[in-house]
């Protein structure tokens, strides 16, 4: 017989804005105790030192987790000019120290080079795996890592502010895989200077902006009153890109059951048409239920994830 698996069935996201000095995994805890659900999950860590938008699934949302990870996500940070840490961020321990104090002018006029599709080598403080472990757990061992670089996609970078000569504040927009740190790191590089991030925020992840966000303390206070659902979105909200179909209850019944359906000819043609090109996968509702994810092949549905809502 199988366990009855603790806590309730919740479903949904919560936007939360992650606090400082809190990993995602304790907040994860935390929202997951809040609410009393049975399974928890995120979108994308922050490290303890960074502040903002953590997206925690809750229940059958863990199952759209993959395309909240693969949307763009925009940062803002302050590089502090004057020292290289190990982990190129203030935690880490001074590995080299410069008078250089880059000007706005020359800051600005070397971002283009990391705009784009360009190759990144994480730091080594990071969640790469290395030989089944995690890089940070090596390198906190003093491992000496050489990890290889891979293609990050850089939508955008600007200078937002610039306070003082030892700060600059500046804002990112990536795709997938970039890392914050590593793009200081490189800049750094190549303005001649030693840098490292002495404050981070996230801003956006997909959909799910700071507009949308919730305090811990607040969402705890909504769930200690009985007043969950206002802290709690759809579990649809991670489906904002992906194309939709609205199902009958017959067909509804029968991607639940795990069987395919045939699609009328314009639907097929309509679905085509709004995929991103190396996407077959669709997003079926009956009425405001998503029902299932179903990939689309030959003018078929097949269900490959079932909402159980």
């Amino acid at each position: 017989m199988a366990r009855r698996r603790k806590g309730e069935a919740v479903s949904g996201w919560v936007c939360l804005d992650k606090p400082l000095d809190l990993t995602s995994t304790q907040a994860v805890g935390r929202v997951r105790r809040a609410f009393n659900a049975q399974k928890a999950g995120h979108a994308g860590t922050l490290d303890p030192l960074a502040t903002g938008i953590l997206p925690i699934a809750l229940g059958e949302a863990t199952k759209t987790v993959p395309f909240l990870m693969d949307s763009r996500k925009t940062y803002r940070f302050t590089i502090a000019w004057g020292a290289t840490t190990a982990s190129f961020d203030r935690e880490g321990q001074v590995t080299e120290t410069s008078d250089a104090r880059p000007a706005r002018a020359e800051i600005e006029a070397a971002l283009p080079a990391f705009v784009g599709e360009i190759l990144q080598i994480p730091p080594a403080f990071s969640a790469v795996k290395v030989d089944g472990e995690r890089a940070y757990d090596l390198a906190r061992e003093g491992v000496e890592l050489e990890l290889e670089p891979r293609p990050v996609m850089i939508h955008r970078i600007a200078v937002t502010d610039h306070p003082d000569a030892d700060h600059v504040e500046l804002e990112l927009e990536c795709g997938k895989g970039a890392y914050v740190r590593a793009v200081v790191r490189d800049l750094a590089t190549a303005l001649g200077a030693c840098g490292h991030v002495s404050a981070l925020r996230r801003t956006a992840v997909g959909s799910l902006t700071e507009a949308r966000a919730i305090s811990l303390e607040m969402l705890e206070d909504l769930c200690h009153r009985g007043a969950r659902p206002e802290a709690l979105l759809p579990v649809e909200t991670a489906l904002d890109d992906i194309p939709a179909l609205a199902l009958t209850t017959e067909d509804a019944f029968r991607l639940t059951q795990g069987r395919s359906i045939v699609l009328l000819p314009r639907q097929a043609e309509a679905l085509k048409a709004s995929l991103t090109e190396g996407s077959r996968t669709v997003a079926a509702f009956e009425g405001e239920r998503v029902v299932a994810l179903c990939e689309m092949r030959a003018g078929r549905l097949n269900p490959v994830r079932v909402f159980h809502l």
